[in-house]
């Protein structure tokens, strides 16, 4: 593969992870939810094996809220009528980022809580 392919099929990846944040709406609320993390990872000084926890949940929830939104566009292409195969689809895709997330805030609860507990 040359350069430019790579740089390209780049591009098209972060052009995708763009699309996600800017059409959905929860996407930009994991978006906040991350960026807290990441501030209170600084300000309590996690330890290096915490950060490893934490950079890997928030890159599980945005990459299931990826495939989410991957299956929900291309159920709506699909058909644009109501469908219970569809519908069951998109509830199944929908529960996985439910379930990375409660993941991802019970992980933070675990790490942050006793650090701010003890202040």
């Amino acid at each position: 593969m040359d350069s430019s392919k790579f740089f390209r099929s780049f591009s098209y990846a972060l052009r995708g992870i763009g699309t996600v944040f800017k059409e959905e709406f929860n996407a930009r609320v994991h978006l906040l939810a991350a960026i807290v993390a990441i501030v209170l990872g600084f300000v309590l000084k996690v330890s290096w094996f915490e950060w490893i926890i934490l950079i890997l949940v928030i890159g599980g929830v945005f990459a299931m809220e990826l495939i989410n939104t991957s299956i929900e566009n291309l159920a709506d292409l699909y058909s644009s009528e109501f469908n219970p195969k569809i519908k069951k689809i998109k509830d199944l895709s929908a529960g996985a980022v439910l379930v990375a997330s409660i993941t991802a805030l019970l992980i933070g609860l675990i790490i942050f809580l006793p650090k701010i507990l003890a202040k």
